[in-house]
């Protein structure tokens, strides 16, 4: 063969002289490794010369290994030729095309052509085109670990490992290889944990991609609650609490704990044990046929209970009678006790009847009084409802802004608008007479400026606690505001306390005029009932009187110290009934807009609407160990100190301005001063006591008389709220009377929880402000009624509402006020209302009294676009 050009003869028998060749073996596909060459093999029958082509090129005759045989089944001579290909051949090629190899075989008759055999230099690539990452799943959730194999040729295959062991999905249905190579676990099971390796490989090599760790955490779950424990107490109040744990299932491999609390507390009574005792001996029995008497006594007072001891000793007693007092005869007995008997029973019946005629004539008596009494006070507006209203003199037409009202106090009215409380539907609750409530100052000792009532505070206090409902009202003339309002509204503040009730304009009926009180009650004055982990988180605050008509509702301010997340509280408001009792009236966020009352909830203040005054409280129910109180750490110290001894007060307190003044006032009663400012402290409703210690004290001029590391107050004592000045005090000693400065660090902490650290430096010699100073309000700025008690003047008030209240194709009404204002929470409650906007802007003045800027407020009616936003440059006159 020399190029493509060949001659070849050959001589074959005369019987096969006519058959074309055919193949039986042929070339095949081949992956050169490394440098290692290849050999192709073809064999052709009856073939009298074969060679290979390559890329189109005859392959040299040189480079043939050809044998020649005969096939024994079918006698025909049978030609075998290989080549190797090398490494270096295949690489000359370039281009697009492959390398290929074919054989040709040929005899008298004819040619034939093997397939083509394509031979590639095979190879795997390095690194991995996507490797698996690790994940943390949660159990039985799918996991996909992806897997993009390193390029090679052949392609490469892939399998998956576990902890190097090989995953076979055909013996675990729970794994799934994805044609594209990916790893699906359907189910993740805590067995899946582990590191998973994709590896990939083919005739050249085996790569291993990097391990990706799967962890499947476990979350926690509760386990249901344990039976309730017996009370603590053997006798009296105590705790019982039950408990679960968090084993259904426990969490594993970093899963979430339970929330919650694992232990519940609650207040219990146990019965204490009542031993057994004798009642009276009865008297002797009639001496009977065996000439004998008796006389018995029982174990009833008290009877035995609750474990208690039965009495001891007998009781049956009898005694032989004496020779006299035997009977003669039984019929002789029986007759004698007989007609004692009737004459007994004569005697009762005639005690009955002179009693029956008495009680007749009583009643007859009491009927015709009843019917004298009914005409004088059938009128009357105020029987059991509250104060006495008054008249108002007519107004002249040209006054009727009605802001100059001077009503006549020396007549009462007849007439009461509204519904009247039946004096039926509360027996007893105040007495009935034909006056008003509270009996009148005398003439000329008050007059109406301004809707304010100026009286000694003293005397209002003093005739305030006469009447039969107000005797538990306090009578702390520093915590009590009271005034006297008409239909123009007002409202009351208790100085230095938060509390404040306002009055808006026509909450109370035109032609009416009520003399109002606002006071807050003293925790120790008033047990507020709390069950099991229940809390105090407001001053309980007293409104009235109770049962006075209101046209719209008044809305109380108070302070609160909870944390201000419903997520973590179910906080209720509670109100007392004329019994005394206490009701729950409203569970915060679940308010419903038909109801007569309603909270807005700020982060330290809680703003209630009510249409009844009454006393109110807010207490709370922590949901989980998340929950919190606020409290505030005061300290306290001696003002002057003239001996070696020096004592620290440091007072946890409920964080509301209602607590801090009382303790405030006691201090100044005591000689106290403030040394530091008031602290924010958490406290989380975790069962944990509150510990308090003082540290890093220069031990040179200082030491602490104290045995303890530590004071601590329980848990229970500051999270129910009743006890109001809890306090720890360190007792100091200074080496020498010349050393006045101390510095030193006082730590608060809640045992195995979060605390705090606050750095003292102060000379104990120093003279401070009186901290009574912040607390020195005029009594008369504690009420204010009419335009004074305001910001927004009336008849700009009257405007607003006009322009607001119609709906708005646009949105440009009451809605986007609520929005500018953010109070589009109670969209609901305002719009169940028949002003929404009145209500709106009697709560911006609830929010704003000290601090509001009218001008503010008019930048808001600007941005809505409203014209009526110039009605605020009004004069002073027009208003």
């Amino acid at each position: 063969l020399t190029g493509s050009e060949h001659t070849a003869t050959a001589t074959l028998p005369a019987a096969f002289s006519d058959l074309l060749p055919h193949f039986l073996v042929e070339p095949e596909d081949e992956y050169i490794v490394k440098n290692k060459p290849v050999t192709l093999t073809c064999r052709s029958t009856p073939a009298t010369q074969i060679y290979f082509k390559c890329n189109g090129e005859w392959v040299h005759q040189d480079d043939h290994l050809i044998e020649r045989t005969v096939d024994p089944a079918t006698a025909l001579p049978v030609m075998q030729v290989t080549i190797d290909i090398t490494r270096q051949q295949v690489e000359k090629i370039f281009g697009l095309d492959e390398y290929w190899c074919q054989c040709v075989a040929w005899s008298t008759t004819g040619t034939q052509k093997s397939q083509k055999a394509y031979i590639r230099i095979a190879y795997l690539r390095k690194n991995f085109e996507e490797e698996p990452q690790g994940k943390e799943v949660a159990l039985d959730q799918e996991v996909l670990l992806r897997c993009h194999p390193p390029e090679g040729v052949p392609q490469a295959e892939v399998e998956w490992q576990r902890n190097e062991d090989v995953i076979d999905p055909a013996s675990d249905p729970n794994f799934f290889i994805t044609t594209d190579h990916n790893l699906v676990i359907k189910n993740a099971r805590l067995a899946d944990t582990g590191n998973y390796t994709c590896v990939a490989k083919n005739i050249v090599a085996r790569r291993k991609s990097t391990s990706a760790t799967v962890l499947v955490y476990v979350n926690g779950g509760w386990s249901t609650w344990t039976t309730w424990s017996s009370c603590s107490a053997v006798c009296g109040r105590g705790w019982q609490k039950r408990s679960r744990s968090c084993t259904n299932p426990t969490p594993l491999n970093g899963g979430t704990s339970c929330e919650g609390q694992n232990v519940q507390k609650s207040a219990c009574v146990a019965t204490c044990p009542v031993d057994g005792g004798w009642s009276e001996w009865s008297k002797w029995s009639a001496c009977g046929a065996d000439c004998s008497m008796w006389r018995t006594r029982e174990c009833t007072q008290p009877s035995p209970g609750t474990g208690g001891k039965e009495c001891q000793g007998l009781d049956l007693q009898s005694l032989n009678c004496t020779s006299e007092q035997c009977p003669q005869s039984e019929c002789t007995t029986t007759h004698i006790l007989g007609a004692e008997d009737v004459a007994l029973y004569v005697g009762m019946v005639a005690v009955a009847l002179c009693l029956t005629l008495l009680l007749i004539v009583v009643v007859l008596v009491y009927r015709r009084k009843k019917e004298g009494l009914d005409a004088d006070v059938a009128d009357s507006s105020i029987l059991t409802t509250g104060f006495q209203p008054m008249g108002i003199k007519p107004s002249k037409p040209e006054n009727s802004h009605l802001l100059t009202i001077q009503p006549d106090l020396t007549t009462t009215t007849t007439s009461y608008q509204g519904t009247l409380r039946s004096r039926h539907d509360a027996p007893g609750k105040f007495s009935m007479t034909n006056g008003p409530l509270l009996d009148p100052l005398p003439n000329g000792s008050h007059t109406l400026h301004n809707g304010k009532l100026n009286s000694d505070p003293a005397e209002f206090v003093s005739r305030l606690s006469t009447q039969t409902y107000f005797k538990t009202l306090p009578r702390d003339v520093a915590n009590t505001s009271y005034g006297t309002f008409n239909f123009l509204g007002g409202r009351l503040t208790i100085p230095s306390t938060g509390i404040s009730l306002l009055i808006p304009p026509e909450a109370i009926p035109r032609g009416k005029i009520y003399e109002i009180y606002l006071t807050v009650q003293r925790k120790e004055d008033l047990r507020l009932p709390l069950a099991g982990c229940q809390t105090l988180l407001s001053p309980v605050v007293s409104c009235g009187p109770p049962g006075v008509v209101l046209s719209r509702p008044v809305i109380l301010s108070m302070d609160h110290c909870f944390d201000a997340c419903l997520d973590n509280w179910a906080v209720r408001l509670k109100k007392q009934n004329y019994e005394g009792v206490w009701e729950d009236i409203l569970l915060m966020g679940e308010e419903l807009v038909s109801e007569p009352y309603y909270c807005q909830l700020e982060a330290e203040t809680c703003r209630l609407f009510s249409e009844q005054l009454g006393t109110f409280a807010l207490v709370g129910e922590s949901l989980h160990m998340g929950a919190a109180k606020r409290l505030r750490l005061v300290l306290f110290s001696d003002a002057y100190c003239s001996t070696l001894e020096y004592n620290i007060r440091v007072y946890c307190m409920d964080d509301t301005q209602d607590v801090f003044k009382e303790v405030m006032q006691m201090e100044r009663q005591l000689g106290g001063r403030l040394i530091d400012e008031p602290h924010v402290l958490l406290f989380k409703d975790s069962y944990h006591n509150l510990r308090l210690s003082i540290h890093d004290m220069p031990q040179a001029h200082w030491r602490s008389k104290l045995l303890a590391g530590y004071q601590e107050i329980p848990f229970y004592h500051i999270w129910n709220g009743s006890q109001r000045y809890l306090h720890c005090t360190f007792t100091l000693e200074r080496l020498s009377l010349s050393t006045c400065e101390l510095t030193c660090q006082l730590c608060v902490w809640q045992v195995e929880g979060e605390g705090q650290s606050f750095s003292l430096d102060f000379n104990i010699a120093k003279v401070t402000v009186s901290i009574n100073c912040s607390f020195r309000t005029p009594h008369n700025a504690t009420a204010l009624a009419g335009p004074s008690a305001f910001q927004i003047p009336y008849l700009i008030r009257q405007k607003i509402c006009s322009s607001l209240d119609a709906p708005c194709p646009n949105g440009a009404d009451w809605r986007m006020l609520a929005q500018r204002l953010k109070l589009e929470r109670h969209m609901s409650f305002f719009a169940s209302k028949a002003s929404p906007t009145s209500v709106i802007l009697d709560l911006w003045e609830a929010q704003h009294f000290h601090s509001g800027n009218i001008n503010q407020l008019a930048t808001v009616m600007a941005d809505i676009g409203k014209q009526e936003a110039m009605i605020f440059l009004v004069s002073d006159g027009e208003c």
